[in-house]
């Protein structure tokens, strides 16, 4: 026969301490100090005592639960997203409940129905594509939310928390061209995702102005081991490009799988800057020049704004725009001297020496 389950009231003669205390520790909804909480989740664990979210829940009229919706679960980039999340909310008292829409809008409908069936006390939405789920724009003003990535901040209705897209495809873009490359091709997931169009905007604009020609852009989709092949198929039919801008992780993983499959060499023959900045990249024996978003930066902003609305900030909707940043590795070459070494050449070849003349023309101190 199944034991009847521990009650709140059990666990608090159990721990010496009121129901109110015991409802706080599990709830969060009031501090209470260590050596209280110690003796409630000692007696709670004796007990086998389970914190029965659907009765907190009925009373509260909203659970201390909060949703988070992603594209992608197989993307290092959203997953990293979600862990930062949950270490915040978890500090914060809240749970959290993962979804994944799989880049579908109709599965994304779906998951967003299921997450507002546990009467969340806020959602933070990574939307699959540049609109706004339906069910989110209906909630807008009733449930606390906070949209990340892939949105558009001038059109969203909600507070946003993105990065630079169009300056972060300036970045990568400048420094090859810096470094010599003229044909560079840019690496693209989905040429209809709003903060990939920017990155490839930006990229080109830069080519543009300096270069006066267009990068070509490839898309080659979400997955990697598709991209791979995607890209291969596109290495097969053209001349080797000098330089890869890979605009997402996945379509860096992309790249550098079918570079390895072709057998080319980085940055010998092709140089590559990936984009977001993880251990693996590094960790390489060609450690790989990327674009680093700053995750922990977004995470943090998104959870601080979501933590507002709860707290019922009215105020217009704000966007939060991060910049990134480029780590320069051993995965791009160069292909034309630097301004330093332009200049070294110039001295070289007037048969001058710098460290010579910089004592000749230094003004005699002695008198």
């Amino acid at each position: 026969m199944s034991r009847k389950r521990a009650t709140l009231k059990e666990v608090a003669e159990k721990a010496g301490v009121s129901i109110a205390t015991v409802s706080n520790v599990f709830s969060g909804r009031k501090p209470v100090n260590d050596d209280l909480r110690i003796k409630v989740e000692k007696a709670a664990k004796e007990l086998s005592y389970q914190v029965d979210r659907a009765a907190s829940q009925l009373k509260s009229g909203r659970a201390r639960v909060v949703g988070v919706l992603v594209p992608d679960l197989d993307d290092t980039f959203f997953t990293s997203l979600i862990s930062r999340i949950e270490v915040m909310a978890l500090k914060d008292g809240y749970d959290v409940i993962v979804a994944s829409s799989r880049d579908d809008k109709q599965l994304e409908e779906s998951r967003l129905q299921t997450l507002l069936g546990w009467r969340p006390s806020g959602i933070i939405a990574v939307p699959c594509s540049d609109t706004v789920p339906a069910i989110l724009s209906r909630e807008v003003g009733h449930l606390p939310m906070v949209l990340v990535d892939r949105v558009m901040p001038k059109s969203a209705a909600a507070d946003t928390v993105t990065i630079d897209n169009f300056e972060a495809g300036e970045i990568a873009a400048r420094y090859l061209v810096e470094m010599g490359h003229s044909d560079i091709i840019l690496a693209a997931s989905h040429l209809d995702i709003a903060p990939i169009r920017e990155r490839v905007r930006g990229a080109t604009l830069v080519v543009e102005q300096m270069l006066g020609r267009t990068p070509a852009a490839i898309g080659l989709g979400s997955n990697a081991e598709r991209g791979a092949e995607l890209f291969t198929h596109w290495l097969e039919r053209h001349p080797l490009p000098s330089a890869v801008f890979a605009l997402t992780n996945v379509t860096t993983l992309a790249v550098l799988t079918a570079l390895a499959r072709q057998r080319i060499d980085i940055p010998d023959q092709v140089s590559v800057i990936g984009f977001d900045d993880y251990t693996w990249m590094s960790a390489r024996k060609t450690a790989l020049t990327a674009i680093r978003q700053p995750v922990d930066e977004i995470a943090r902003v998104a959870w601080e704004r979501l933590q507002r609305r709860i707290a019922g900030d009215a105020a217009d909707p704000y966007p939060s725009i991060l910049n990134t940043s480029l780590q320069v590795r051993d995965s791009t070459r160069r292909l034309v001297p630097s301004p330093a070494e332009e200049l070294l050449k110039g001295v070289e070849e007037q048969g001058a020496d710098p460290a010579a003349d910089a004592v000749k023309d230094r003004p005699n101190s002695i008198h």
